[in-house]
């Protein structure tokens, strides 16, 4: 039975961390609290946990996860960050905002082949979350929970975990989530183009 490790969403103890890092470390693939909803997520090298996460979600080997990352420095190992994308991403950024971005020199070769021509980032505004990728030290891949045949929340902990923890190795449980989903903004050319609206209005200027 995949476990569910409760943690408080505001002053997460160290203990359930560590256990969500070392079950992800091992190739686990996980359900974990965002700042727009619940969603799953991987290691860079967990290729059984991302297959997996393919077959759940029914998606396409090509379709385009997403990055959560720790700090901007981080994503501009991952990603390229131009003038335009950096000053969008520091103004933006933690919260419910994906970034689509040109591919960085530091990709993982497996996301490099499969000849993605942009690659999704985020720095999630969640301390559960944030606190896990500082343990991990280092980026997860994910995407969210709209899984086929099951209309669930992704952002209500008890509906996620009665419809869908089975289908995982764990879940770190942070109570409800904001609902999602996130803004999705796109300054891969240069510009800043907003192509999805999501659960919180961007600031003003």
């Amino acid at each position: 039975m995949p476990d569910r490790i409760r943690v408080h969403p505001q002053h997460p103890a160290p203990r359930p961390l560590l256990q969500a890092a070392e079950r992800l470390k091992s190739g686990q693939l996980g359900i974990l609290p965002s700042d727009a909803g619940y969603l799953l997520a991987w290691t860079l090298d967990s290729r059984d946990a991302e297959d997996r996460a393919i077959r759940l979600r029914r998606l396409d080997k090509r379709h385009p996860f997403t990055l959560l990352c720790r700090t901007i420095s981080e994503m501009g190992h991952l990603a390229r960050l131009d003038d335009v994308a950096f000053r969008a991403v520091k103004a933006l950024t933690p919260g419910p905002r994906t970034f689509v971005l040109a591919p960085g020199a530091e990709l993982p070769k497996r996301l490099k082949q499969a000849k993605r021509r942009t690659v999704g980032c985020r720095i999630v505004d969640h301390r559960v979350t944030e606190g896990l990728l500082e343990v991990l030290g280092g980026p997860l891949v994910s995407t969210t929970l709209l899984v086929p045949e099951f209309d669930v929340s992704n952002h209500e902990a008890d509906e996620v975990a009665d419809q869908l923890l089975r289908f995982v190795d764990f879940m770190l449980d942070a109570e409800d989530c904001p609902p999602g989903p996130t803004t999705v903004i796109d300054v891969s050319e240069g510009a800043v183009e907003v192509i999805r609206e999501g659960w919180q209005a961007l600031p003003l200027d």
